[in-house]
């Protein structure tokens, strides 16, 4: 077969199987939906439930009682309009990293949507008809189902992955430091389904560094040849600022040998992040984008962590007493450490933590300096010997953060944000760096669950700036949802 059949029958197989299993997916959906009205029928009719319950399941005398015959056309609606939401929003086309709450997300709402429309249509044209319970117990097992399904899913595709299997090949195109932050976010997230198969530089003579993340596989002009040799599915173009003057004619060569591209754009000094894109007439024009977190988003982010905090109380007050006394008694001096810390706006705050090292530990710093493993202005080694017993465990399981929830209370610090910087790492920052204290810092945040102590600083910034601009009380539900996972696997904690 020659090299452009094989192309052809290769994409043609790769499309059907993209359909396929979009298809299947959504055949087993709809049977869920079923299923799930089917549970909802039976709870609402035939379940025999608790006396105290009794009076709010039964609402209505048992004269009342449907055969399922008769939700039938009922059913039948709903995973119809569920299918259309389920499309429409995307359920299907998902990239291989998405999360299971962006998941959850989806399902949740669609549902929400789906029955709420079923609810008008129906009590429109059959007022005393149907039971109303029935449509709210539907929803809570169509959701609970639905996500089960996607949860087991997930595992068997992380499962798969973790072996090599069904990953996505992938090509960086570039040598410079933008192409080096695409590759550590690969190798640093492997659950998003990319295999780094190597890279191709201006030059191919002279590797990125002395220990490169993948091998360089040759010059930009060696794409055709590396793409069909080492049978690539995904491309990155991460070309730096010099090399610029080949990005059209690489981005046309990735579409005549139709493989997927992405373009990582090195706008460091712009924030590439924060920009809105804006057309008029047809011409691009790049516009800076507010920050989500001010006005009424602020009141209502702050109201939230007081109540978390409120709630929580009664269970992390012993805790912390426990806490305590294992510090005390493991070595000499306070349970609580005190550091000053930069908060929103360059504004200095004292920061409250457990004492997780010797008392001298600050003086030992700069006798350290040279075992330093995290980049740019960070300070972190993952074997301190400053570190004491209790101090290891405390920060493989975070529980050294909790006295910040004093910050928190005196609104120097939110559950969710940006990390607060040391003033010798904030003196080191670039400008566009200080975009990140815009925003009240926090305890967790989108850099803690991706990957924490694993996660560049550039990246860090990017993640922080991104969660700035696109903040929404779901969104802090789920950093705090995954901030858990993260804790007790101690993901990239040291």
């Amino acid at each position: 077969m020659r090299p452009a059949q094989a192309l052809l029958a290769r994409q043609i197989i790769g499309h059907h199987k993209s359909w396929g299993a979009s298809l299947a997916l959504l055949l087993s959906d709809q049977f869920l939906i079923f299923a799930g009205f089917l549970i909802a029928y039976w709870l609402r009719y035939h379940a025999d439930w608790p006396d105290a319950l009794e009076p709010i399941v039964r609402e209505v005398e048992t004269a009342n009682y449907v055969t399922f015959t008769a939700f039938l056309p009922i059913t039948l609606l709903l995973i119809a309009v569920l299918s259309v939401l389920f499309i429409t929003r995307g359920l299907y086309r998902q990239p291989p990293g998405t999360g299971f709450l962006d998941y959850v997300g989806i399902i949740f709402t669609s549902t929400l949507i789906g029955i709420a429309l079923l609810i008008v249509i129906v009590f429109l044209v059959w007022p005393f008809f149907y039971s109303r319970l029935i449509f709210a117990f539907a929803g809570v097992t169509i959701v609970g189902l639905l996500s089960a399904w996607r949860a087991l899913l997930l595992g068997v595709r992380h499962w798969a992955w973790a072996h090599g299997i069904g990953q996505e090949r992938v090509l960086v195109l570039g040598g410079g430091r933008q192409a080096q932050q695409v590759m550590d976010a690969i190798c640093n997230q492997p659950n998003m389904g990319y295999h780094l198969i190597g890279y191709l530089d201006q030059q191919s003579a002279q590797p990125i560094s002395d220990a490169p993340l993948a091998p360089l596989l040759g010059s930009l002009d060696d794409l055709a040849r590396v793409v069909q040799a080492h049978d690539i599915h995904q491309i990155i173009l991460a070309l730096p600022q010099s090399q610029h003057e080949r990005l059209l004619q690489l981005v046309q060569q990735c579409r005549l040998l139709e493989r997927d591209f992405l373009i990582a754009p090195e706008l460091h000094a712009l924030s590439f992040d924060r920009v809105d894109l804006v057309r008029v007439s047809g011409v691009p024009l790049l516009g800076f984008k507010e920050l989500s977190l001010q006005g009424w988003n602020l009141a209502f982010k702050r109201a939230l962590d007081l109540g978390l905090i409120a709630l929580a109380t009664p269970l992390l007050v012993p805790l912390c007493v426990v806490l305590v006394g294992l510090i005390r008694l493991d070595s000499a001096g306070p349970a609580l450490f005190r550091q000053q810390r930069i908060g929103k706006h360059g504004k200095p705050f004292t920061c409250y933590k457990f004492r997780t090292m010797v008392v001298d530990a600050e003086a030992r710093r700069a006798e350290l300096a040279a075992l330093n493993e995290a980049d740019g202005p960070l300070f972190k080694i993952r074997n301190d010997p400053r570190i004491t017993r209790t101090g290891r465990f405390l920060r493989r399981s975070s529980l050294d953060e909790l006295p910040q929830l004093l910050n928190v209370l005196r609104g120097e610090m939110s559950l969710v944000g940006p990390r607060p910087g040391l003033p010798c790492e904030v003196e080191q920052y670039a400008a566009w760096h200080r975009r990140r204290l815009e925003v009240t810092p926090g305890l967790t945040g989108l850099w803690q669950v991706l990957g924490r102590s694993n996660t560049t600083f550039d990246e860090m910034v990017r993640l922080d700036i991104y969660y700035a601009e696109n903040w929404s009380p779901w969104l802090d539900v789920r950093i705090l949802l995954q901030t858990i996972p993260a804790v007790l696997f101690s993901k990239g904690a040291y």
